[in-house]
Parts: structure tokens; C-alpha cells; sequence
């Protein structure tokens, strides 16, 4: 009997242990990043602080002077001569690890090139990479897919971005993805599907307004229809928006069919509507 209720409550001690485990247990994991602005440096060490990974940055042998029109001119000029930036080696021995969390800024819709340099240099085959990134208004999920291209037999799992602008939300965002994706215990947190979509009321409107406030390159945009869903202490909302043409000077903007968009806005606890993400 003794010997049979010790069972017992071996199995359940076993139950208990499998169901307070994560994805990384037994599982050597890296933190591997790249950051100009030091946005990209913030999220790298929350996660590795989180996960207890180690970590490490990527650096560029001929650094970006960190001034935003001039890293614009010379990323141009590399992508038009197709060529991208050398990087200093890296010390980690890649082959040790299961897990490589990969982080960058977003340029033009995707990692920045020292990423892509570090990419040509490396056979991620059979690792699970999880992308993080940060960006002025969205790019994770077009990173995501020239990711794919880059390392097809890697297994990207699902990614974590943040706004330059939302910073400040980051470190609570984080720990709830790392919860969500099973690499942190904790409480996760299961989102509805978004509702169907309907025609933009004023009232909604108003909010895609108030979300996009003077952002640049959001100016133009209309909104169309919207979705939403509960989130804890609020609201997101999934607009379908396009850019609008009538009266613009710019020449090749009038020429190229208008660009649909989805925008991700959010009202937490009655604040401001803020727009998370944008996805072309």
C-alpha cells in the first residue's frame, strides 16, 4: 500500500513538473541582436534577463552613424549596389544552441543589413529562431517572411515587435509574450479572433484619427473598415485602411495603385488610442 501510494504521488510530482515546464528547459538558448538606436539593445536584454540566456550584440566593422537621414542614404546605396555591411565575428558557437532569439531594428520593411550579413554567414538548419524587433510603424511580419527565405530550414516560430514610440509598454509586453509562447511560466493570455468587419462608423473613425495622430508616412491614410476584440483593460481594433492620391504633388505617388494597409490600434483603460503596428 505504502509502496503504492509512493507511486502515486511520484506521478503526480511528475504531472505537476510537466505541466510548470517551458520550451526552453534543457534547451541552451541565445539572444543574438543588432541595434543602432539602442531600442533594439532595451528588448534583447528583457528578454535574456527573463529567459536567463545568453546573450550577445551584432556590430557592424563600419558602423551606421546613428543619424537617421544619413543611414537612410547609405542603406540605399547598399541595396542598390547590392551589397551588405561587414560585421565583426561572432563569439558564440551558434551549433550549441537550440534556441536563437533574433533581434534587429526594421529598414525598409525588414532586418537591417548587418542581420542579412550575419544570415550569409550561417546555416540555421533544425534551430528555432524567435525574430524580435523594433520599428517607427510595423515590419515584423515582412521580416518574418524574408527570414523564411533566407534560412528555409530554421523553424521560425512566432515574433515580438514593438514601436519606437511605445518603448515604455515593452518590458510588460515582453514578459506577456514570453508567457503566451511558453517560454516563461505564468499566466498566459488567449485573445478572441477579431470580429467580423464593418464599415468605419464616425465614432470609430475618430479613434483611427486620434491612433494615427501626425505620424508621417500615415497622413494619407483612410480608414475603410475596422474589426475589434477584448484585450485585458481595453480594446484593439484592426483597421483596413488605403492611402489616399487627391491633390498629392508627389508624381510617382500618383502613378502606383493605392496601397491597402492594416492598422492595429489599441485603447487601454480609457488612455489614447495608440497604434501598435502597421501591416503593408
Amino acid at each position: 500500500m505504502k509502496t503504492l501510494k509512493m507511486m502515486m504521488g511520484v506521478a503526480a510530482a511528475s504531472m505537476l513538473m510537466v505541466a510548470g515546464s517551458t520550451k526552453l528547459e534543457a534547451q541552451k538558448v541565445l539572444v543574438l541582436y543588432y541595434s543602432q538606436t539602442s531600442n533594439t539593445k532595451a528588448v534583447a536584454e528583457c528578454i535574456a534577463e527573463h529567459i536567463n540566456a545568453d546573450i550577445e550584440e551584432i556590430v557592424s566593422m563600419n558602423p551606421y552613424s546613428g543619424d537617421f537621414k544619413a543611414t537612410i542614404d547609405r542603406c540605399m546605396k547598399e541595396r542598390e549596389l547590392g551589397v551588405v555591411p561587414e560585421i565583426k565575428p561572432v563569439k558564440a558557437d551558434i551549433a550549441k544552441y537550440d534556441v536563437i532569439f533574433l533581434g534587429y531594428p526594421i529598414w525598409f520593411g525588414t532586418y537591417a543589413p548587418p542581420i542579412a550579413s550575419w544570415l550569409d554567414k550561417v546555416d540555421l538548419s533544425g534551430k528555432k529562431i524567435v525574430p524580435f524587433c523594433t520599428f517607427g510603424s510595423g515590419g515584423l511580419e515582412s521580416s518574418v517572411m524574408s527570414l523564411e527565405q533566407k534560412q528555409p530550414k530554421a523553424e521560425i516560430l512566432e515574433g515580438y515587435g514593438v514601436r519606437a514610440a511605445r518603448m515604455d509598454a515593452m518590458p510588460d509586453e515582453v514578459r506577456q509574450f514570453l508567457i503566451d509562447n511558453g517560454f516563461l511560466k505564468g499566466e498566459a493570455v488567449k485573445l478572441e479572433p477579431f470580429s467580423a468587419s464593418h464599415l468605419v462608423s464616425k465614432e470609430e473613425e475618430a479613434i483611427f484619427i486620434a491612433a494615427i495622430g501626425d505620424y508621417p508616412m500615415m497622413q494619407n491614410a483612410k480608414a475603410r473598415t475596422v474589426a475589434s476584440r477584448a484585450i485585458p483593460n481595453g480594446t484593439e481594433y484592426l483597421f483596413t485602411a488605403t492611402e489616399q492620391r487627391k491633390g498629392t504633388p508627389d508624381k510617382d505617388l500618383q502613378l502606383r495603385p493605392p496601397m491597402e494597409m492594416k492598422i492595429y490600434v489599441i485603447v487601454v483603460n480609457n488612455q489614447a488610442p495608440v497604434f501598435t503596428k502597421v501591416v503593408r
